[in-house]
């Protein structure tokens, strides 16, 4: 995790699956609500799986309702696949913000 004056970084590596998905929900958990755009860094993501997509459909919609952006950045092929096939990938903010 790596804060910057207006945006926090996670990055994600590995899979994101049910054994994992309870780690970065509980890291953004904790930043959500402190008003800085959460980005979520996937360049490092080797799998995603239906409830990774369900943590970041999640974590996106409480982001939102704090009135904060929650960003994914560095979407590896498999996860956009998944985003594409599931038709959710608009509901994302996309970018490099992770550099």
């Amino acid at each position: 995790m790596r804060a910057h004056p207006k945006r926090t970084i996670i990055s994600v590596a590995g899979e994101l699956d049910i054994d994992t998905c309870p780690h970065l929900a509980e890291a953004a958990h904790a930043l959500i609500g402190a008003g800085h755009c959460l980005i979520v860094d996937l360049s490092g993501l080797t799998f995603i799986d239906p409830s990774g997509l369900n943590l970041l459909l999640a974590l996106n919609h409480r982001a939102r309702t704090a009135g904060q952006s929650l960003e994914l950045a560095g979407v590896p092929a498999q996860a956009g696949h998944v985003l594409d096939l599931t038709r959710t990938r608009h509901l994302f903010t996309s970018g490099d913000g992770a550099s």
